[in-house]
């Protein structure tokens, strides 16, 4: 397999943007869909959905023996409809009009978790973010922030191994229904397969990371996430409603 300038770049966007999602639970889809849409759309939202998928595989595989699979499904179950919905918006409203939706939102919830309101970790808050994640992941590629800010309040590794597990059960279904919408075909596989490099080479950054870079709480790189990812998709929002 012959490698372009462009597909170094890509590898370089991926390795970096699943070193931060390995080592803090989240931020591969913020910093990687916008750049690699740059390169290639197609790039959107299958490969991204696919690459991080395989690091949640990853992730599960080294921390198995310490989680509990109880405690994220019903995230897990609420991500099934929520994809449904992501993807039926997909294909049935414009692009702008759902960015504009979840931007607005996810800001006010950052605003609120930062300042005044502590979001608990609960079935039902679980449900909730499970299904917004399903909806906006398969939507945008980007669902990691409405399930992120259930566990804002999390010691980072517990944030970072459930994250992980909710992925790899809820990322499938997104993968599904847009594989039934005709947005995942054999690019998206092929793609795929041409960046994965950079999946292991930041999933074995992140390890070294993790051994040098010592924090509990994944509160503040959450939040900060959250925040930029709801300013970009806000600003996309706002882009297609004045070109519309």
């Amino acid at each position: 397999m012959s490698y372009s300038a462009a597909d170094l770049l890509a590898i370089a966007i991926v390795t970096v943007g699943i070193m931060l999602q390995a080592w803090g639970g989240l931020g591969f889809g913020l910093l990687a869909a916008p750049l690699l849409y740059l390169i290639d759309p197609a790039y959107v939202p299958g490969p991204i959905l696919i690459l991080g998928f395989s690091l949640s595989v990853l992730l599960v595989i080294r921390e198995r023996s310490q989680l509990r699979w109880l405690g994220i499904l019903p995230a897990a179950l609420a991500r099934i409809p929520g994809s449904w919905f992501g993807a039926l918006l997909l294909v049935s409203i414009p692009a702008y009009s759902l960015s504009l939706l979840f931007g607005v939102t996810l800001l006010l919830a950052v605003l609120l978790s930062w300042r005044t309101y502590r979001v608990s970790k609960t079935p039902l808050s679980l449900m909730i973010g499970g299904f917004f994640s399903g909806l906006i992941g398969t939507a945008t590629s980007v669902g990691g922030p409405p399930i992120a800010l259930v566990y804002q309040e999390q010691n980072r590794i517990v944030a970072r191994n459930e994250l992980a597990a909710f992925f790899l059960i809820g990322t499938p279904a997104s993968i599904l229904m847009l594989a039934l919408e005709g947005q995942v075909d054999w690019l998206s596989l092929e793609l795929s397969l041409k960046v994965f490099p950079g999946v292991l080479l930041g999933f074995w950054l992140a390890n070294r990371l993790d051994g040098r870079v010592q924090a509990n709480s994944a509160k503040p790189l959450i939040l900060a996430v959250c925040s930029a990812s709801a300013l970009m998709v806000l600003y996309k929002g706002v882009q297609g409603w004045l070109g519309a």
